[in-house]
């Protein structure tokens, strides 16, 4: 199948002029505030991942997203892929150049992050069905994780996939493919730590927005074939890295 690419670059909370213009900015991802302005916006926008029904339907599409920072300065770039669900072939990709003026603070990354992958996102030819990040759902401390604020921001059922443990505890996790272990936090499951492959290092996954943990689970290791992280995300972590690299 034929693949699509889109390209867009702004300056640090800009706007784009060309297609997709503004669409990286939302009310719920603002490109500038303060620290204790972001936790007060997470805070209230975690009660709002109720409000929408669970997604229960199929997956015909699936998309991923991830951010490669610049070595020096404030540049971010982002990479989204549109994957066929039925076969994993790439039906297209955007990319996305911003600046970023809000620093790295553990548990805040969507305002970091969140303005440049809503710009890619909105280049996109097709929206998937569902969409896969690079970070936390609900296994944050404030239950409002990157995944889970890209859905609300976006409308779209979400997933997070990270490669590290923000919040929670866990037993051990078996050693086999698709073996998992709840993620606990206050007597709550927040997500799994999920073995996507044999003897490798468990990734840590969590529903974001209109999903269920067990759902999240299974698109995971659904998405994962060779590597430890799921095929899409893995393929938006390299081309936004390539991006990055063929520019500084």
């Amino acid at each position: 199948m034929a693949t699509h690419s889109s390209y867009s670059v702004s300056g640090p909370g800009e706007r784009d002029s060309g297609e997709g213009s503004g669409e990286g900015s939302h009310p719920l991802c603002p490109p500038r505030v303060s620290v204790s302005e972001a936790r007060a916006v997470q805070a209230k926008m975690a009660g709002l991942l109720g409000d929408g029904k669970l997604f229960e339907g199929p997956v015909a599409t699936i998309a991923a997203g991830d951010v490669a920072y610049a070595r020096h300065g404030d540049r971010v770039w982002a990479a989204v892929v549109l994957y066929q669900m039925s076969d994993l072939s790439l039906i297209e990709f955007a990319l996305a150049e911003a600046g970023t003026s809000f620093p790295y603070v553990p548990g805040l990354l969507s305002f970091r992050e969140g303005p440049v992958l809503l710009k890619a996102f909105s280049l996109l030819r097709s929206m998937p069905d569902v969409a896969l990040f690079d970070g936390q759902g609900t296994a944050h401390p404030r239950g409002l994780g990157l995944a889970s604020h890209m859905g609300l921001c976006l409308g779209l059922p979400t997933v997070g996939c990270a490669k590290s443990r923000l919040v929670g505890e866990h037993a051990p996790v078996g050693m086999g493919r698709g073996a998992f272990s709840w993620l606990m936090l206050n007597g709550q499951k927040v997500g799994a730590a999920v073995r996507t492959r044999a003897g490798v290092k468990p990734v840590y996954v969590s529903a974001g927005h209109r999903m269920s943990q067990e759902r999240a689970i299974q698109l995971v290791l659904a998405t994962s074939t060779r590597y430890r992280l799921p095929e899409p995300l893995r393929q938006a972590h390299l081309l936004a890295s390539r991006c990055r690299d063929s520019e500084e």
